[in-house]
């Protein structure tokens, strides 16, 4: 069986912490900034984690 390929999309998106938790960049980050608060500009520049229900297809699409 060879081996199983890393999802490209997947590692440019997600990374992964010190302590193994999975990180992503917030939605909405990218146009029509123009109507959005300075505050929610802002939280959305912070990394969201990946919620407990998605981790193992993630980390399947990592290779872990």
């Amino acid at each position: 069986m060879p081996k199983m390929k890393t999802h490209s999309g997947a590692k440019k998106r997600f990374k992964t912490t010190g302590t193994g938790k999975l990180v992503r960049r917030k939605q909405g980050r990218n146009h029509i900034l123009e109507k959005k608060s300075s505050k929610r500009k802002r939280q959305l520049a912070l990394e969201g984690e990946i919620s407990k229900a998605d981790l193992p297809r993630i980390n399947q699409m990592l290779g872990k």
